[in-house]
This record gives structure tokens, sequence and C-alpha cells, in this order.
């Protein structure tokens, strides 16, 4: 009976988990033959947070990784793409990789937003929230003045990456 009672147990855990799972597995509807009509990305949110010249940063670098990914489904009359990003964290020390614990190694940065489509009309059309995560390690050399910047680039890049195959044109 007891081990009735475990099983019991976890069956109800996993419903709750179930429940708080991310709504990311929804992914964005197919463009079909229609092309975006536009890309924008928002960073109002790290703006607000005083994350001004590295929100501006990951800005330009992730509207021009989203221009390049969907190069060849953009210039239509059809949504307008917008990602708002509502966080940016960069781990201030690199160079921990080779250790792992629980849940792997610390030393990440994530970029959490959320991709928009959006109708002619200012109606949101599909939601699609997305979190990045990318090694600290991506920029480089951690004593390289650049590597920050770098980081921001490769984070850019990957989200975008990411975004693209949740958005399919066929």
């Amino acid at each position: 009976m007891r081990s009735l009672t475990r099983w019991a147990g976890l069956g109800g855990l996993l419903g709750l988990l179930a429940l708080a799972a991310p709504a990311s597995a929804e992914g964005l509807p197919s463009l079909g033959a229609e092309r975006l009509s536009g890309i924008r990305v928002d960073v109002g949110p790290l703006l607000a947070r005083g994350d001004g010249p590295r929100a501006q940063a990951l800005q330009a670098d992730l509207t021009e990784a989203l221009r390049s990914e969907f190069a060849d489904v953009s210039g239509g009359r059809g949504p307008t793409l917008v990602v708002r990003l509502r966080a940016l964290s960069m781990n201030p020390y690199v160079g921990n990789q080779g250790r792992s614990g629980f849940g792997g190694s610390m030393d990440s940065d994530y970029l959490d937003g959320e991709a928009l489509l959006v109708g002619r009309r200012g109606e949101v059309l599909a939601r699609h929230p997305q979190l990045s995560v990318v090694p600290a390690s991506s920029g480089g050399a951690w004593y390289d003045p650049e590597s920050e910047r770098r980081r921001v680039t490769a984070i850019a890049a990957h989200y975008a990456g990411w975004l693209r195959r949740a958005l399919p044109s066929n």
C-alpha cells in the first residue's frame, strides 16, 4: 500500500509540473505563403532596469540576426514579427565550465523574451515565449575587453536561430 501512495504522489507531482510548464511548446503558426511585413525588437523592459548600453547593443544585434534568419520570408504584407525581451542575464565570471554540479554549469548567459506575430490592426495573432541559454564563454577569453560585446552578439544569434525554427514558413 505504501508504494501505491508513493506512485499517487509522484503522479500528482508530475501533473503539477505539467501545469507549470511554459507555453513555449505551442510554437507559432505557419506563415504559409505570407511574408512578414517587418521585424521589431523591443528592449523596453531591459532599459527600464537600467541596462542601457548593453540593451541597445542587444537590440541592434538581435534585429540584424532576425533579419538574416527571416530574410526568406520578409518583405511582404503579412504580420509583423515583434520580439519583446524581458531579461538578459550575463554571468560575471567565465571560466568554470570544467566543473559540473546539480543542473550543470552555472556559467551561462540567458535571454528571455517573447515573439509576437502582430496583425495589421495591432492584434496579436500568436505568441511564443522563448529562453535562450549559451555558455558565458561564447565571447571568447574573459580577459579580452571585447568578450562581453561578443557574448551579446552570440546570444542574439542563438535566440534568432531558435526562433526561426519555431516559425515555419511552409
